[in-house]
Parts: C-alpha cells; structure tokens; sequence
C-alpha cells in the first residue's frame, strides 16, 4: 500500500506561485498520476494529471497556470501554481490516476488571499 505526503502548501497573496510536492512511499514509475483539491463545501476535482504514457492534461481552471511533474527517481510529484487566484483556495491532493486508491493523504492546504 503506497502511502503519499503532501507538502508546500501555504498562505500566498493573489498572483502569487507556490510548489506542491507529494512523496510517495512505493515506486510510482509508469504509473499515472493526478493533483485534486477540495475548497469547502465542494466536492474533490481533478486539476492536473500526467497519464502513464506521460501525457499531461488540465482542468480548464488552471490551465496555463499550474504545471504537473513527477521524478521518477525520487518517486515524487510536483504541481508548480502560478498566477494564483483566490478561487484556488482548497486543501490540495495528490493520488493515482486515472484510477484514484485509498488512502489518500492528508492533502496541503493552499490559501490565495491579500
């Protein structure tokens, strides 16, 4: 059972960048794999993904703005959030995809405000 750690959240002004990362306790080479979040009172959403093939894709949302990256090497991956905007505001998550496994982790809190 993969165990994954999120970490970088934090508290940035609008317009601001912050680097999610989520170590993953087991190899997650050739593996796909997803950044979701969840803002209060809203279901979980997809934001980012890299496919096994290494194909990324976006939520319409941050497109343009948030990057997804893996190291395979370090069994690691990164969601890079530029521009960032208020409506961004949610506890961030990282887990497989396109099929998500329990349990998930204890997810970053991100927080966009002036």
């Amino acid at each position: 059972q993969v165990q994954l750690v999120e970490s970088g959240g934090g508290l940035v002004q609008p317009g601001g960048s912050l680097r999610l990362s989520c170590a993953a306790s087991g190899s997650i080479y050739g593996l796909g794999m997803g950044w979701y979040r969840q803002a209060p009172g809203n279901q979980r959403e997809l934001v980012a993904s890299e496919t096994r093939g290494g194909s990324t894709n976006y939520a319409d949302s941050v497109k343009g703005r948030f990057t997804i990256s893996k190291d395979n090497a370090k069994n690691t991956v990164y969601l890079q959030m530029n521009s960032l905007r208020p409506e961004d505001t949610a506890v961030y998550y990282c887990n497989f995809y396109p099929r998500s496994r329990d349990p998930w982790g204890q997810g970053t809190q991100v927080t966009v405000s002036s």
